[in-house]
C-alpha cells in the first residue's frame, strides 16, 4: 500500500479496477462499468470527449466496443493498457490512460491512428 494524498491505495486495486471496467463493458454489463466511474469523470480520445459518467455510459451503450487487452501496468494512481479494440466493425491498436482514485475511475485518456475508423465511415 502506497499513501498519496492522505489516501492508501495499491496499484493491484487501481489495475483491477480498471479491468473490471473494461470487461464490464466486454460483456455489455453497463451497471458495473458504471460502478466503476467517479460522477465526474472525464474521457478525453481520439475522435471525442466526454463528461461524466452517465453521458459515457450512454456512448457505451451505443457503440458496444469490444476490447482484447494485450498488456496493463500500474503505478499508485495511474493505470496503463494496450488494448485491440473492435469499433464500427474495424479492429484498432489502442492504449488508454487510466486515473484512479478512491477506488474509481476518475479520467482516461485513449490514444489510437483513427484513420482504419474514419475510412469506414466512408
Amino acid at each position: 500500500m502506497i499513501q498519496e494524498n492522505d489516501i492508501l491505495i495499491s496499484p493491484a486495486t487501481a489495475r483491477e479496477v480498471v479491468l473490471l471496467f473494461i470487461q464490464a463493458l466486454n460483456d455489455e454489463d453497463f451497471d458495473t462499468a458504471r460502478d466503476q466511474l467517479h460522477d465526474t469523470m472525464t474521457f478525453t480520445g481520439v475522435l471525442g470527449t466526454r463528461e461524466g459518467a452517465d453521458a459515457y455510459i450512454a456512448d457505451m451503450k451505443k457503440m458496444r466496443l469490444k476490447y482484447d487487452i494485450k498488456k496493463s501496468f500500474s503505478d499508485i494512481t495511474d493505470v496503463s493498457v494496450f488494448y485491440d479494440i473492435t469499433m464500427s466493425g474495424v479492429t484498432v491498436f489502442c492504449s488508454g490512460w487510466y486515473r484512479v482514485e478512491n477506488g474509481k475511475i476518475s479520467w482516461f485518456k485513449v490514444v489510437f491512428d483513427p484513420r482504419p475508423v474514419l475510412e469506414q465511415k466512408k
